[in-house]
């Protein structure tokens, strides 16, 4: 019995041991045709046993670069693409720099600065004020997530006023018309009971009818029945 620890170390894991004792015998194959026909169908079974690389951009390019690799680039073949080199391969990117920046808005978020300074520089005093009034719905929107409760517009007054020195004021009024669906509510109320008036309407003329048509049903029914009994 073979035991793991007796193995050599898999290069890449996903594709398992028998791709890479694959790829160990392409490496033994002296004729240079059937050395490349065997690459081909390495690579198809590597696309099937990997079909997450079918989402990436070029995924062939990348199943080749595999395929040296798990060579430890020693396979030579006329490969569609260029062979890499392993300095290539075993690059790491360059570190991304971290924000150093320092905001008093870190608890709302730069895109609340942008606005802010939208504001500040805006003259139309009409739009200036609606400026001011989303600036404010949007600081009681985050407030409200991460505090979970109310909170008074005091508040949100006296933090604008800070970030702002007293610039910018904002109003209850909305700036956007507000969708409320209780308007909408009763609109379907009255509609439903217009609608139930006039049917019943329709029908309290034809009462009469109905009645006769149900005695008449209900006399069937009990001659009927005393027919059955007798």
């Amino acid at each position: 019995m073979e035991y793991n620890t007796t193995r050599n170390q898999l290069i890449i894991r996903e594709y398992g041991r028998n791709v890479q004792k694959m790829v160990e015998y392409i490496l033994t194959i002296e004729d240079t045709e059937k050395r490349e026909k065997n690459a081909q169908a390495v690579i198809e079974l590597m696309g099937i046993l990997n079909p997450s690389l079918k989402n990436v951009e070029d995924y062939k390019h990348k199943l080749w670069d595999h395929l040296f690799q798990i060579s430890d680039f020693r396979l030579e073949v006329d490969a569609p693409y260029p062979k890499p080199t392993p300095e290539e391969l075993r690059a790491k990117p360059d570190p991304i720099p971290y924000p150093t920046r320092s905001s008093k808005l870190a608890h709302l978020g730069s895109n609340l600065e942008g606005l802010i300074e939208k504001a500040l520089a805006e003259t139309d005093p009409d739009k200036r004020q609606g400026f001011a009034n989303s600036i404010a719905y949007y600081m009681k929107l985050a407030y409200s997530n991460w505090h979970k409760e109310i909170v008074h517009d005091d508040a949100i007054q006296s933090e604008l006023s800070d970030i702002t020195n007293g610039q910018l004021t904002f109003t209850n009024t909305p700036s956007v018309k507000v969708f409320r669906p209780e308007n909408n509510r009763d609109r379907e109320r009255s509609n439903f009971n217009n609608k139930r008036n006039k049917f019943q309407q329709r029908n309290g003329n034809g009462g009469n009818g109905n009645n006769n048509n149900n005695r008449r049903n209900g006399n069937g029914n009990s001659n009927f029945k005393k027919k059955r009994f007798l």
